[in-house]
């Protein structure tokens, strides 16, 4: 892979590193990339061994019933949308996007090692508060990051290499924390301890390598110009490119089940012991590695929005697999698994390069935590439900709900993000306009 920072070349001339049809060269992925791509890794590495643990943590170990978990997993994935617009604006006017990204990763790490000493729910919840508001601070300005360090075009690329980068983390996070169950005998402590450790070793690589300016000296420079003014939310939602993101990303959000009720009910399907459920998630994270990168790259030929719904289909076959009386056998593990990574692998990166695309650069943090905002949020409202839903009927009815209401939404979201002229990678989409 050739490596270059787009910030060497001249704004009109895409970086040196492959050639285009047109006989123009560019990076297939640039420096900058691959360096926030090492971020997250190590970054995830830390997240993910408390998230594979956490599920069994709080429902076997505390006892927690599937309503207190929805309610703990609402708090864990969606506090980080109330502040996701905050990081945005501060990227966009005059922090910079690498200082506020940098006070993201640096809360997260520092609630890793607080959970070595909270023992109760009330306290536990605040902590992942905590957690998931640097993570909320961190998204939009790193994304904005990736947009800016690379050409239009590629961004479906870029998107999907660093989301598999990212996803390396994910595969190795719940393996460490498997190994650390089965040898440490402080058990989740240890699992907490060494997360801890990992976090502030992302946080070291994201101060010492990641430029604090991205893009072109001619692209900061007309950034600066325009970062005086303020750029509400409702200017941007008047974008009708950005207004349709944002709509069909909180709708299908609204029908995500939460990654930890997937496994959850995964597990109890094949009756799994609790050793073996750290290992769950590597099934997702493997598929998500795999596919990152080349459907990232469909999706700037064939068109982002598409690629956005047709990865919320994936998600809908994985709820029809667990609803669907097909037997439980190990076969059934990997095609649920497989579906549950192809969905990360179409939708993630997906919809930050078709938000990039829909976003000015000077507000271009800001519109990424509009739509992240809005798809945090009603995930939010999902976990809670669901875990409701599951009290009350079980978790293969909840789940079935869930899976009629996904069938909906992606088909309204297809109807509305139907592009009105062809989206990829030879010329602008209407969203991009």
């Amino acid at each position: 892979m050739y490596l270059a920072d787009s910030r060497t070349s001249p704004a009109p001339t895409a970086p040196a590193g492959r050639t285009r049809r047109s006989g123009r060269r560019y990076a297939a992925v640039p420096g900058t990339v691959l360096v926030l791509g090492t971020v997250s890794l190590v970054t995830d590495v830390s997240s993910e061994m408390v998230t594979a643990v956490l599920p069994l943590y709080l429902v076997a170990g505390l006892g927690l019933s599937p309503l207190g978990f929805g309610l703990l997993d609402g708090v864990y994935n969606g506090v980080s949308a109330l502040v996701r617009l905050l990081g945005g604006g501060l990227a966009d006017r005059g922090a910079g996007p690498k200082a506020v990204a940098a006070a993201g990763y640096g809360l997260s790490a520092l609630c890793k090692p607080l959970l070595l000493a909270v023992h109760t729910v009330p306290l536990i919840g605040a902590v992942l508060a905590a957690d998931r508001t640097g993570k909320g601070l961190r998204t939009a300005p790193r994304d904005a990051m990736i947009s800016l360090a690379c050409e239009p075009a590629e961004r479906g690329r870029a998107f999907g290499t660093h989301r598999a980068m990212d996803t390396a983390g994910a595969l190795l996070g719940p393996v460490a924390a498997f190994l650390i169950l089965r040898v440490a005998a402080g058990g989740y402590d240890a699992v907490f301890t060494v997360s801890g450790c990992t976090a502030a070793l992302g946080v070291l690589v994201l101060l010492l390598f990641v430029p604090g300016r991205s893009g072109t000296p001619e692209q900061a420079a007309g950034r600066t110009a325009q970062n005086a003014p303020r750029t509400p939310v409702r200017a941007l939602l008047r974008r009708p490119a950005v207004r349709r993101l944002a709509v069909c990303a909180a709708l299908l959000g609204l029908t995500t089940v939460s990654d930890s009720f997937l496994y959850l009910t995964l597990q109890r399907r094949l009756d799994l012991s609790e050793s073996w459920f750290p290992l769950l998630p590597l099934g997702t994270a493997a598929a998500f590695l795999l596919l990152a990168v080349p459907v990232g790259v469909l999706a700037d030929r064939f068109g982002r929005r598409l690629c956005f719904v047709c990865g919320h289909l994936a998600l809908l076959g994985a709820y029809v697999l667990l609803v669907a009386p097909l037997g439980d056998s190990p076969t059934l593990a990997g095609a649920v698994l497989l579906l549950h990574g192809s969905f990360y692998a179409a939708t993630d990166g997906v919809l930050a390069a078709a938000t990039a695309d829909a976003v000015p650069e000077a507000v271009r943090g800001s519109g990424l935590a509009v739509v992240q905002t809005g798809q945090a949020g009603t995930r939010f409202v999902c976990s809670i439900a669901f875990g409701a839903a599951w009290t009350a009927w079980g978790d293969r009815t909840a789940l079935g709900l869930a899976a009629v209401g996904l069938a909906v939404s992606a088909l309204a979201s297809a109807r509305l993000l139907r592009p009105a002229t062809p989206e990829g990678i030879h010329g602008e989409s209407e969203v991009a306009r």
